[in-house]
């Protein structure tokens, strides 16, 4: 199915909602590794985005995404902004101009998007970010692609292999950011990142999902 401006711009409210419901337990996982600011950063980050988006045409996609990472990158302290940021930006250059979004734009959107986040944060798979639930996320849109499964399955199988990616952050030592100072000691503690991207990812899918049905 593909997806217009205004359901884009649903979706992007629906993922604020849902960081705005989770902003305490994301800063309590941060709390524990990190500077503890993850959910509050993020919360403040995606209501500006929802104000924001108020005032934003419903026609280019490439725009919409555009705005969502440059206030993230203007409201959410810490390297979350930037990460953030940087990956609705660089998924924004994939559908400049586009009206309407399907599964496969969204693949490229994602790959972008992980690509760009591994260039800005300097991680990769393995240590201990948000790219542990991203990169098996990407990884299994290619695979469902790859056979013709329908756009919900696809998706569910995105948002179980990032949850999957959330869970194994518990078992290896964090090697970047300020959890990478904790070394040993940051295993079994659950990463903020990786769970805030698994909570955006499980969103659209949600999303998805109701369009499909309606």
């Amino acid at each position: 199915m593909s997806v217009n401006g205004k359901q884009v711009k649903e979706i992007i409210n629906a993922i604020a909602v849902v960081i705005g419901e989770n902003k305490d337990y994301l800063t309590k996982l941060d709390a524990a590794i990190g500077d503890g600011d993850h959910g509050l950063n993020l919360d403040r980050g995606f209501e500006a985005v929802r104000k924001k988006l108020k005032n934003e045409g419903e026609s280019d996609i490439g725009n919409i995404l555009k705005d969502v990472g440059m206030t993230l990158v203007s409201n959410v302290g810490g390297a979350s902004g930037p990460l953030y940021g940087t990956a609705f930006m660089k998924a924004a250059v994939t559908v400049k101009g586009k009206n309407t979004v399907d599964i496969n734009d969204f693949f490229k959107m994602l790959q972008e998007a992980l690509a760009g986040i591994k260039m800005r944060g300097k991680a990769e798979l393995g240590d201990k970010t948000m790219i542990d639930s991203i990169e098996p996320a990407v990884n299994s849109l290619k695979n469902s692609l790859d056979k013709r499964l329908n756009d919900v399955e696809a998706l569910k199988n995105v948002r179980d292999e990032a949850l999957k990616g959330v869970n194994n952050t518990k078992n290896i030592s964090a090697r970047k950011g300020r959890a990478s100072y904790l070394g040993e000691r940051s295993i079994g503690h659950q990463d903020p990142g990786a769970t805030s991207s698994y909570l955006i990812l499980n969103v659209i899918y949600e999303e998805i999902k109701k369009l499909t049905a309606d």
